[in-house]
């Protein structure tokens, strides 16, 4: 049985690990590795490794960083097959998925290439008689990561990609669902040439993330997950006097507007809905038509296009998407689906029962569309997380930009429209953090940040971009005087008052 370790010091431990987690294959349903978990003597292993190798780092100057991060880009972009491989075996996802998720982490380790300029401070000439003023950005010294099961590679890249080119060092604590490519990028920052210790991997559960947030020697914790463990790291973090930054769930909304041209729409929505199994806290699972005519054409568009989705396994080239990540999450999913009919959803398309020959062991599920979806259903107001669509009927475009504004989340939201006024109202008015017009899945660019509002995200700074820099860097300000010719002044320096 394969083990995968923890990477500390540059290399993988050879510890015997007093406690294992099976990692599955969900196109097979069965164990394929055991991953070591560890415990707070292992963190505070890593955290003095790192905390030792820190200030080396630190000391290097900006630019000389910021080659090893393109050698870092370089080496990721040369093993993207391998790793998408290696993604797919534990996530489910297809390969082009993977590559996908790699890609876009590999955008945020572009963008910090260009840390030099990133760093540059401020700087006032003559704020008063022969004072200047100028602020620097500095590392806050050892950050961590915690990371969730459905982008393994994106979102540590998301975390790791900032902070160790601003200068720290990053503890990372990835899903003990799919940890190998965590390792494997560890293992390429190292060739890169990152010193050993400012990257460290440590695998675990909850006790491993009670010890990073009780730890004084880490400065920053960044989190992506679930709502209620995002508030629950938010709030322990903050307590220790921790700079938190923890993304939670999401209910995105699609609103398509009886102009909107619907074959793209429906194109856009169903792969927003069922990509990736709908295992994306950016996955668009409703859809808000306005007016009836509007819904029940788009309706028998997406039941069009749902029967042509093909669900196979991660190698298979021809797959929309593959099965979802475990046999637990399938069955949450299964009873979200039936807890919908329950409430009196109309069960339009059923992909519950769904078997592959060859894999019927595997945690494979059909896509779902469900209608006459309501806003007190409960199956609404929380986050499903797999292959299922709710349709959600407007009667008018207030009515519809009302739904996602009143969720309790609001990570994105779309608008579907020809209208250049609706749209502009629209994105003024939604109260949600990332909102696309004509774009399904409005995921913003490595240059600007990735951030929810409400219950989506705790903490003031969104995940890279600008936000990550200054997430993980503390701004110090300088006054100085350099009296003319060096003379003495007559008065000593006073803060002004009125008087």
């Amino acid at each position: 049985m394969r083990l995968i370790q923890h990477f500390i010091d540059g290399v993988s431990l050879n510890d015997a690990p007093q406690r294992l987690g099976d990692v599955f294959d969900p196109a097979l349903g069965k164990v394929q590795a055991q991953v070591a978990l560890g415990d707070a003597a292992l963190l505070e292993r890593a955290v003095a490794n790192a905390k030792a190798a820190q200030p080396g780092w630190a000391a290097l100057n900006p630019q000389r960083r910021a080659r090893v991060m393109f050698r870092f880009k370089e080496l990721i972009e040369q093993h993207m097959d391998e790793l998408a491989e290696l993604l797919s075996r534990e996530h489910g996802k297809v390969i082009a998925d993977s590559k996908g998720d790699i890609q876009r982490g590999l955008e945020v380790v572009e963008f910090v290439c260009g840390v030099p300029h990133l760093l540059k401070g401020e700087y006032t000439e003559g704020a008063g008689p022969g004072i200047d003023v100028y602020s620097m950005r500095q590392p806050i010294g050892i950050a961590a990561g915690i990371t969730p099961f459905n982008f393994p590679a994106m979102i540590p890249l998301w975390m790791c990609a900032p902070a160790i080119a601003c200068g720290n060092a990053f503890v990372l604590k990835p899903s003990e669902r799919d940890p190998s490519v965590p390792v494997r990028l560890a293992e390429m920052a190292l060739e890169a040439g990152m010193p050993k210790g400012i990257l460290n991997v440590v695998h675990g559960d909850k006790v491993v993330v009670d010890a990073i947030l009780d730890h004084p020697d880490i400065k920053a914790v960044s989190f992506v997950g679930s709502s209620d463990i995002a508030q629950y790291v938010y709030g322990r973090g903050a307590a220790a006097g921790k700079r938190m930054q923890c993304m939670g769930g999401a209910k995105n909304h699609g609103i398509v507007m009886p102009d909107a041209d619907l074959d793209q729409a429906v194109a856009d929505i169903v792969g927003a809905a069922y990509g990736s199994a709908g295992e994306r806290c950016m996955a668009l699972p409703v859809v808000t038509p306005v007016g009836e005519e509007t819904a029940n054409r788009l309706r028998e568009k997406l039941i069009s296009a749902i029967a042509d989705l093909r669900v196979g396994v991660p190698t298979d080239p021809d797959a929309h998407y593959g099965p979802v990540v475990s046999a637990t999450h399938k069955a949450r999913v299964e009873n979200y689906i039936q807890m919908a009919v329950d409430e009196g959803a109309e069960l339009v398309v059923d992909g519950r029962g769904l078997s592959l020959q060859g894999y019927e062991g595997g945690y494979f599920m059909g896509p779902t569309l469900l209608d006459r979806v309501t806003p007190e259903m409960r199956s609404y107001q929380e986050e499903i997380f797999g292959p299922v669509l709710q349709i959600l009927r407007a009667k008018t475009f207030e009515e519809a930009v009302a739904y996602p504004t009143q969720h309790q989340y609001g990570n994105g939201v779309a608008l579907f429209t020809r209208n250049g006024d609706f749209a502009r109202k629209f994105a003024s008015s939604v109260e949600v953090g990332m909102v696309g017009i004509n774009v399904p899945i409005p995921v913003p660019v490595a240059y600007h940040s990735f951030g929810g509002w409400k219950r989506s995200g705790f903490g003031d700074l969104n995940q890279y971009g600008m936000d990550g820099i200054r997430f993980y860097t503390r701004t110090k300000t300088v006054t100085q005087r350099w009296p003319s010719g060096g003379a003495v002044l007559d008065q000593s320096f006073v803060i002004p008052t009125m008087s």
